[in-house]
């Protein structure tokens, strides 16, 4: 324990360790959608094609999954100060080489290696802020941490527009390096290392591990970003990319329970918390990341918002998130069990989600959104530091870091994850619910013949001849069609996202009493 207490500081120390760790964590996470509402100004700046600027997203996404794992290991090979710092100082440059990109390619290689410094950045910061702490002070530590993770999404595509809209897209990475400076230095200044005993010679280091893991993350991330855009296995990439990810998978699982000096510590799992946990963080990131894609995807293309207006649209429900997180903290530091509070965040995010099904029209307005918002951002501070500290609860010592990196992971995995499972269900069921409403367009019905004349005599007013205004009046019933088609597929897809959520609570709740009891010097890294 008396290398854990050493890491612990007080005052004025602390209060810059936590914001250079939260700033660092902020970075990591506003890159991972900030590009989101640049991509039409890069694609006309480097002359590329659309399929071609998604690997700028799936480039820094890959990058990240392959180094979360690994970053418990690489923190004990060379010391988790300079390992952070150097993550940093990764993150920093690369984001200027971004900036400075003269074709896609140039700035894919560079949004990949800044991937690997800011998956870093994620899973160091929780590590370094919790033991910044003292043991009582840890749950409200992570729930500071929580504040940057959460918020991170959300303030993406709003600054994105911002710096697109006044300046130009180079501005998004190069608002980095002023922070990445600033946390460098401060790195170098206040953090402090722990001691590790168990540096690995050259020799011992698990090459086949990190090569089998890079096979089965890399692979699967690359089916989850672009297996609807390729048409699933229609596409040969797809489908050996797919067998790739199931063989490196396997051959992963095996190295790794097998070696003697594995790169991720897979034993850990073994713990039923941290089991349980990484399943509810992996659904946690299947709605964080679903639903933060989702709602600018349908304002901006049913109600034809701009990418700044969909993205403040978010914030009110990040800011009640923030809010809640120092009540949560608050609430675990008295002792309350975080699995009740996981299980009613769960369901106050199936209520978000019901509540968007029963409200969606083709003329629901920003003012029907705000509320059921607020509300999400109640159920999502529910669950964020409970569901870490409910998986961290019961591990050890060097445990606790493999457990924050698989959390991590799994987070990234299951927002990745719920992204391609949303964008297939819609352009799937949009054909569907189309074909449906127009096999129950009947022109022989009275109501059908009403609108549509009414629709002509509109368009006859403006000017136009009979004929004319009754093929425009057609186009407008179709379009109309169309509309509804894609609103319907949108209420299929919050319905899918609560019952996932809902179908959670009963597993939650079978939690042995006991097991979910924070000790309070692992509260949550």
């Amino acid at each position: 324990m008396s290398d854990s207490d050493s890491l612990v500081e007080y005052g004025w120390k602390r209060a810059i360790i936590t914001i250079t760790a939260i700033l660092c964590a902020l970075l990591e996470i506003i890159d991972t959608t900030i590009v989101n509402v640049a991509l039409n100004d890069m694609q006309g700046n480097l002359g590329a094609t659309l399929s071609e600027l998604g690997w700028v997203i799936t480039a820094y996404a890959i990058a990240n999954v392959i180094i979360v794992p690994m970053t418990s290991w690489l923190s004990q090979q060379f010391g988790r100060r300079n390992y952070f710092a150097a993550s940093i100082l990764i993150f920093t440059i690369s984001s200027f080489l971004c900036g400075n990109a003269t074709n896609i390619w140039e700035l894919v290689f560079f949004r990949f290696i800044q991937g690997l410094g800011g998956g870093a950045l994620l899973v160091t910061a929780q590590t370094i802020i919790t033991e910044t702490y003292p043991p009582e002070k840890r749950g409200m530590a992570q729930a500071l941490y929580g504040m940057g993770v959460i918020v991170g999404p959300t303030l993406g595509p709003p600054l994105g527009g911002y710096f697109v809209d006044n300046y130009s897209w180079p501005y998004i990475f190069y608002i980095n390096i002023p922070v990445g400076i600033a946390a460098f230095l401060l790195t170098l200044q206040f953090v402090k290392s722990p001691k590790y005993s168990n540096k690995k010679s050259v020799k011992e280091v698990d090459w086949w591990g990190i090569l089998f893991l890079c096979m089965a993350v890399g692979s699967l991330q690359y089916v989850l970003e672009k297996g609807q855009e390729d048409n699933w296995f229609e596409s040969t990439a797809i489908v050996i990319c797919s067998v790739t990810a199931f063989m490196g998978t396997y051959l992963f699982f095996w190295r790794e329970l097998t070696y003697e000096h594995p790169i991720v510590n897979l034993r850990v799992l073994r713990n039923n918390n941290l089991a349980i946990g990484t399943i509810m963080t992996f659904v946690l990131g299947f709605g964080l990341f679903g639903s933060t894609f989702i709602i600018p995807l349908y304002t901006q293309s049913i109600m034809g918002w701009t990418a700044t207006q969909a993205g403040l649209l978010l914030i009110p429900s990040s800011l009640t998130t923030g809010l809640m997180m120092p009540i949560i903290g608050q609430l675990l530091q008295r002792g309350v069990p975080q699995k009740y509070l996981v299980a009613l965040g769960f369901l106050i995010f199936f209520g978000y989600s019901l509540g968007s099904y029963l409200i969606l029209t083709p003329s629901t307005g920003e003012e029907h959104f705000f509320w059921l918002l607020i509300i999400r951002g109640v159920g999502l501070g529910l669950l964020f530091v409970p569901i870490t500290t409910l998986s961290l609860s019961t591990l050890k010592g060097k445990e606790i870091g493999d457990g924050a990196a698989f959390t991590g992971m799994m987070r990234q995995l299951g927002g990745s994850f719920g992204i391609a499972l949303i964008t297939t269900y819609i352009s799937r069921h949009n054909m569907l619910h189309r074909a449906d409403l127009v096999s129950h367009l009947d022109p022989t019905k009275p109501e059908v013949q009403s609108r549509l004349e009414g629709l002509t005599q509109m368009f006859m007013g403006k000017g136009s001849a009979y004929n004319v205004a009754h093929e425009q009046a057609l186009q407008m019933l179709d379009l109309s069609v169309t509309k509804q088609a894609v609103v319907l597929s949108y209420m299929d897809v919050f319905l899918g996202i609560g019952l996932v959520f809902l179908v959670c609570v009963p597993f939650v709740l079978l939690i042995k009493k006991g097991a979910g009891k924070v000790k309070a010097d692992m509260a949550a890294h």
